[in-house]
C-alpha cells in the first residue's frame, strides 16, 4: 500500500515515517509542491527493485546480442585474450 504525504509532514513526523515503512511495510511518496518527489521504501522492496533492474538489463543486453551482427560481449573478449595467451 502506497501513501501519500506532504513534505512538511514528513519532516514534522519523520521518526513516525520510518516506523510506519519499516515496520509496517509502508510505502510513502513524499510530495514536493504539489508533486510526487521522493519515495521511502523497506530495504527488501528496494533490494526487489534493484533485481528487477538486473533482470531487464539482462534482457535488453541478451537482445542487443541477438540482433546485431558483430556485437561482442565482454565475455567474448575476455575468453579471446585468454585463448590468445
Amino acid at each position: 500500500m502506497t501513501n501519500i504525504i506532504n513534505l512538511t509532514e514528513a519532516c514534522v513526523n519523520f521518526q513516525d515515517v520510518l516506523n510506519r515503512v519499516e515496520h509496517g511495510g509502508e510505502r510513502i511518496v513524499i510530495e514536493r509542491h504539489g508533486k510526487a518527489a521522493v519515495a521511502i521504501v523497506t530495504v527488501e522492496d528496494l533490494k526487489r527493485l534493484e533485481d528487477l533492474e538486473d533482470v531487464i538489463a539482462s534482457r535488453q543486453l541478451q537482445q542487443a546480442v541477438e540482433q546485431n551482427d558483430g556485437f561482442v560481449t565482454l565475455e567474448a573478449i575476455v575468453q579471446r585474450r585468454e585463448i590468445n595467451q
